[in-house]
């Protein structure tokens, strides 16, 4: 198949060269600066802080039981379960408490209450979770979540270590199906441009800068106490995000590391569930790390942005490749061509090594337009949807992110 009209040179000109500069610089840039963090020191047997494990659980049927038995699993030696099913509508409570408290010192289940005026689903579960711990430590982790046997000790020991309030983890995503695979890595890739070393970004002295993955979120009592508990971030999407701004702010220490071989999470099992996942939280969380002043331009600077990175380039193939087919006389320039295959060469490396890098066959990064377009219409619905947020069957509207500080 001939993309070039007959007699026009394919040679890389200068021009052609020049304008596909970026996305070589960028795919070099990202290779040189992202910074992955530090792996977790391993346990030890002289810390008995005792730990609360509390468990905010909605509609978890499908991972309630593998989650719990991974934790009730764990070999450290001082630890209590509290798992607060938040009024379900499927058989979420009814596993819990089949699950057996293995080596906890108990596993408790409570019904949640019915959710207040003001709060969120998932804070508010957490919230209820808090009043039932115990534990000198508090540690908040997804259903969907699974640990090894070594984790609690290893995130205890780190997180004396690095003499942290709130150490947060970063684990290993589960993609089991084609849509995972191939769009998940494009999701974790551009929060890795917007902080390209977690661990440095946690440790600074910039509130704005917090990052945390609520998956795992390990908290001294008293510095949760200190920064007004869930109730300080009860109406936050993204609460992760927001309960690592208010530990900056209080002047306590947020620490990352980085859990791979011991937290493991499956987000999410489709097309539609990552569509409707990511819309609920995604721009909310990009437009709490920048100050008010430049939210608004944000927004359409990143979408733009990201169709003009990703999604050009190979519609120019694309629509070349078609003329040459149907033989239109009027083919797009040699130069554009040669402009978009430096472009798309540079980006399939870019996304190959990190789709490798999540653990997924290096081939599906040769598909990141694909994932392109299906990452800019969920943008593109987060956005639109603003202050309407819906998930697990419950619908809210919440404060723009705007008026927020």
């Amino acid at each position: 198949m001939r993309l070039l009209p007959a007699g026009q040179s394919v040679s890389l000109d200068m021009t052609s060269l020049l304008l596909a500069a970026p996305w070589f610089v960028l795919s070099i840039l990202v290779r040189l600066f992202v910074r992955f963090p530090s792996p977790l020191p391993p346990a030890s047997a002289d810390v008995t802080l005792p730990v609360s494990v509390i468990v905010p659980s909605r509609n978890e049927a499908l991972n309630i039981v593998a989650c719990l038995e991974s934790i009730t699993a764990s070999t450290y030696p001082e630890f209590d379960i509290v798992v607060v099913d938040d009024r379900s509508d499927d058989e979420t409570a009814v596993l819990a408490r089949s699950v057996a408290k293995g080596g906890a010192r108990r596993l408790l289940v409570l019904d949640g209450e019915e959710l207040p005026e003001g709060w969120l689903g998932k804070p508010w579960a957490c919230a209820q979770g808090a009043r039932h711990a115990s534990g000198q430590l508090l540690l908040f982790t997804d259903a969907d979540t699974t640990h090894t046997p070594d984790l609690l000790g290893k995130a205890v020991a780190g997180l004396l270590e690095d003499d942290a309030d709130l150490l947060t983890l970063s684990g290993r995503q589960l993609m089991e199906s084609f849509w995972e695979r191939l769009v998940q890595p494009h999701i974790f890739l551009m929060m890795l441009i917007r902080f390209p070393n977690f661990e440095q970004t946690a440790r600074n002295d910039r509130w704005r800068d917090a990052i945390a993955n609520g998956q795992f979120l390990l908290f001294r009592r008293s510095a949760y106490d200190r920064i007004g508990r869930h109730e300080a971030v009860r109406d936050e999407v993204v609460e992760d995000l927001a309960l690592a701004q208010h530990v900056k702010r209080a002047g306590l220490a947020l620490r990352i590391r980085s859990a791979e071989d011991d937290l493991a999470t499956r987000m999410y099992r489709s097309l539609p569930e990552l569509v409707a996942g990511w819309s609920k939280n995604i721009v909310t969380g990009g437009l709490q790390s920048f100050p008010r002043a430049v939210r608004p331009l944000v927004a359409p600077a990143s979408f733009i942005g990201g169709i003009a990175l990703w999604i050009v380039a190979p519609l120019v193939l694309i629509v070349a490749g078609v003329q040459s087919v149907i033989g239109v006389e009027r083919a797009l320039g040699a130069n554009w061509v040669v402009w978009a295959g430096c472009a798309y060469t540079a980006s399939s490396g870019l996304w190959v090594w990190f789709s490798r890098r999540m653990r997924v066959a290096g081939w599906y990064g040769l598909l990141y337009p694909v994932a392109a377009v299906v990452g800019s219409w969920i943008f593109l619905r987060s956005w639109m949807r603003g202050s309407n947020v819906e998930w697990k069957g419950r619908a809210y509207r919440v404060p723009p992110v705007s008026e927020r500080a």
